[in-house]
This record gives structure tokens, C-alpha cells and sequence, in this order.
């Protein structure tokens, strides 16, 4: 079990240090951001792997912005960090760098979970690429538009 266990943290750990929006991070950049030591991240990513102390899996976590402490060890967290991460990829790919979320407090009315918003976030990304690939397919204006009322003469 333990042995299961390390090996999921290691496969974690080198996943979110190669996929990460503002990596890929060597283990000597992330270890530097991390404030812990190359060896310790290297060991950690190894066959055998060492036991890291949950200080340390939180020291790497917050120093990769991700707020959620099971990160390393829970299924479910780590597929929704990870889908939140993309969406900040994608936003990135599009050239979106803010996003201010604002909230009020509306009576009866649960606030939206950060999946919600993520996938609002990924259906605007899907439609503005629409979008995009519409107006890429429409004629140059330089060879001049069709006139619309010339079909109804």
C-alpha cells in the first residue's frame, strides 16, 4: 500500500511539473520555487521514491498556486486541479491574462463552484475559437463583400 502510494505521489508530481501553465519547471526550478531541495524532489520522482512529508507536498502545491492540500493524494482532487489548470492554459493560449471573478450574494442562490466556472470559462474558450474560425472563412475585404440585397433584385 505504501509503496502504491508513493508511486502515485511521484507519477503526481512529475505530471503537475511538466504540465503546469507556467512550467514545464526542471526539478532544480521547481525545487528553487518551492523552497526544498532538488535532491529530495528528485528522490521523490524516482522508482523507489522517498516519504515526503505532507510539509513538503503543501511547499510544492502552494508554490504552483494549487490551493487544495490532497492535490498529491486524492483522485478527485487531482482531476479537478488539473482540469482548473487547463483552463488556465487555455485562457493563456488566447491571450487572457486576468480574469477578475466577482460574487455577490444573492439570497437563496448558491454561489457557483469553481468547476461551474471552469466549465463557463472552457464554453467561452470553444465558442470565441467558433467565433475565430467563422471570421477566418469570410472573404477578404480587399476583393469586396457580396452585396446582401443584390440576391432579392
Amino acid at each position: 500500500m505504501a509503496h502504491l502510494a508513493k508511486s502515485t505521489i511521484a507519477l503526481r508530481l512529475r505530471y503537475i511539473r511538466h504540465s503546469h501553465p507556467e512550467g514545464p519547471f526542471s526539478l532544480a526550478k521547481l525545487a528553487a520555487r518551492a523552497g526544498v531541495s532538488k535532491r529530495t524532489l528528485a528522490s521523490a520522482e524516482s522508482a523507489d521514491g522517498t516519504n515526503l512529508t505532507i510539509e513538503t507536498l503543501m511547499k510544492v502545491a502552494q508554490s504552483l498556486g494549487i490551493r487544495r492540500p490532497a492535490y498529491f493524494l486524492d483522485e478527485q482532487v487531482f482531476r479537478e486541479v488539473n482540469a482548473e489548470l487547463e483552463t488556465v492554459r487555455a485562457l493563456r493560449q488566447q491571450t487572457v491574462h486576468t480574469v477578475a471573478l466577482r460574487s455577490a450574494a444573492v439570497p437563496g442562490a448558491a454561489n457557483a463552484s469553481v468547476s461551474e466556472l471552469s466549465e463557463l470559462v472552457k464554453g467561452i474558450i470553444v465558442a470565441a475559437q467558433a467565433a475565430g474560425n467563422t471570421l477566418q472563412n469570410l472573404p477578404d475585404p480587399a476583393n469586396g463583400y457580396p452585396d446582401p440585397g443584390a440576391r432579392n433584385k
